[in-house]
């Protein structure tokens, strides 16, 4: 099947999210969307699958313009989607996922699960899945997860496939399995159209590249295209995808966690006897599968939850058990992973941001009243350091780009002395050009000597930023290993794979982007 866009152009109020874009998929061809976060990609898959209705433009298929006003009548003309979000409900089966919104039933009108675990078996079959039927999706790996969404696609006789960021919570392995099945389903006869911001997987799996930059397509390349042109294209400028950094200069140990365990509301332990130190002068990552500990683990250090054992100690003063307050106070900065709830007031200017945590600081205070010439001088020295791009100091947060925003919440939080810095998932929804940015800001803070914990999903940023990673699984840290450790074996304990095995595995069976790395294309 054929798939062409022609001149689809989608508006939110004043915000041209798509802007006159032309696309065609050809039959049995992975084509790459690939753009920075906010660029316009899966605003364009949402029109696509019936989410949304163009302003302007037409969907053909087949040279047949079609019109859509639900994501059935794209599926009834063959075109699924797989969310980055999983659409699946947990405590449902793989069959029951599976027939929902198309359930076969019996004489009488009772389901008919039985002909649902056939046609998941068939289909898995059919494309060399391995999946139960009858297994509940709550009890499976995320990856597996996966497959259930594209099964549940395909059953409905997809001959286009809409794969919305589908790496966003896999580990390196799930992704290489993910690969080999999008081989599989092109090779089948399957279209898919891939999003992306990932420059090293739509070199190991595309047949052709489209690149969106702000709403418009800005051109095409071939997968055999160098990762700096692609950046280029998706910023608009060169950048560098390198972070350049001297060797640690490790002083003494700045925070110690001693066997911080930490349950939820329901009594589970989301973090199970974590053991970690992060030393003065150095950058140690947390890496995981999002959801395995890690924001717990910061939410305790930083106050906001209660441990119910362990330690958490700052320069040999305990933690737990003190406010938030008191926490910043002693000398932590902390990136909040979610900007927008947790790191600013988007109603509030920019000057007004840069000082959130900072008010009962006498440089910005006369009294109870707030010295405002000193926030905005503050600001205008922030704005110019960080390169933040604002119409000036009484522009609203929330209405710079995402970038500009992170960039905000790091000047803030750089803005005083730091004896420890934690920064959660620090280039999320972020640009590559503002990403090269925010990691030499904080080598630049880890190379003054200040302990730095980050903790993020991408194994790029670990690997850039990390002299140690320690690795979270479902609660515990499985290792804590150097940060030029391969990625293939970070990418095993991120699966529960204790390090000897995970590096063995990792020599017998290297990833697909191990391969790219040493120049051999798969």
């Amino acid at each position: 099947m054929q798939l062409e866009l022609r001149g689809i152009t989608k508006r939110f109020g004043a915000l041209v999210a798509n802007d006159h874009i032309d696309l065609v998929v050809e039959p049995g061809q992975i084509h790459a969307l690939l753009g920075e976060n906010g660029a316009g990609k899966s605003t364009l898959m949402n029109v696509l699958f019936g989410l949304y209705r163009p302003d302007e433009g037409e969907i053909v298929v087949d040279d047949e313009p079609v019109r859509f006003t639900s994501p059935g009548d794209a599926l009834a003309a063959g075109i699924g989607m797989v969310h980055q979000h999983f659409m699946l409900v947990p405590v449902f089966t793989v069959a029951e996922n599976v027939m929902l919104g198309h359930e076969p039933t019996r004489r009488g009108g009772s389901l008919d699960l039985e002909s649902a675990r056939t046609l998941v078996r068939d289909v898995a079959h059919r494309f060399g899945f391995d999946l139960d039927p009858d297994a509940v999706v709550e009890d499976l790996p995320v990856g597996v997860q996966q497959r259930v969404e594209i099964v549940k696609a395909l059953a409905r006789d997809a001959k286009v496939l809409i794969l919305d960021e589908p790496t966003a919570v896999l580990t390196p392995q799930e992704t290489d399995e993910l690969i080999e099945i999008m081989r599989q389903l092109r090779d089948a006869g399957t279209s898919i159209v891939f999003i992306t911001h990932k420059l090293r997987e739509v070199r190991a799996v595309a047949d052709v590249i489209t690149v969106v930059r702000r709403g418009r397509i800005v051109g095409t390349a071939e997968p055999t295209a160098a990762e700096n042109d692609l950046a280029a294209m998706m910023v608009g400028r060169d950048v560098s995808l390198q972070v350049d950094k001297a060797p640690p200069q490790v002083g003494d140990v700045a925070l110690e966690i001693d066997d911080l365990t930490v349950v939820d509301a329901l009594g589970t332990r989301v973090v199970d006897g974590v053991d970690l130190s992060v030393a003065r002068g150095e950058i140690v990552a947390v890496a995981g599968v999002q959801g395995n500990g890690q924001t717990e683990l910061v939410e305790t250090v930083l106050g906001v939850r209660s441990a119910v054992a362990g330690s958490v100690r700052l320069d040999g003063t305990e933690l737990l058990g003190r406010s938030v307050r008191d926490v910043l106070d002693a000398g932590v900065g902390f990136v909040p992973e979610d900007r927008t709830e947790d790191g600013l007031v988007a109603d509030f200017t920019v000057a007004e941001n840069l000082v959130l945590d900072l008010v009962h600081d006498t440089r910005f205070r006369h009294g109870l009243a707030l010295d405002l010439a000193a926030i905005g001088a503050n600001a205008r020295e922030r704005i110019a350091e960080y390169d933040i791009r604002t119409q000036g100091p009484g522009q609203a947060a929330g209405k710079l780009s995402g970038g500009n925003q992170q960039k905000v919440v790091v000047a803030r939080e750089l803005s005083r002395p730091l004896r420890l810095f934690i920064a959660s998932q620090p280039t999320r929804g972020v640009d590559v050009g503002s990403i090269e940015f925010l990691h030499r800001r904080i080598v630049a803070e880890r190379d003054q000597g200040t302990a730095v914990l980050i903790v993020s999903t991408e194994l790029e940023e670990v690997a850039a930023l990390a002299d140690r990673v320690a690795v979270m699984y479902r609660g515990k840290v499985v290792g804590i290993v150097p940060g030029d450790t391969p990625r293939d074996v970070l990418g095993l304990m991120m699966a529960g794979v204790p390090l000897d095995e995970a590096q063995r595995q990792a020599e017998d069976h290297p990833t697909v982007e191990t391969l790219i790395e040493e120049g051999d294309q798969p």
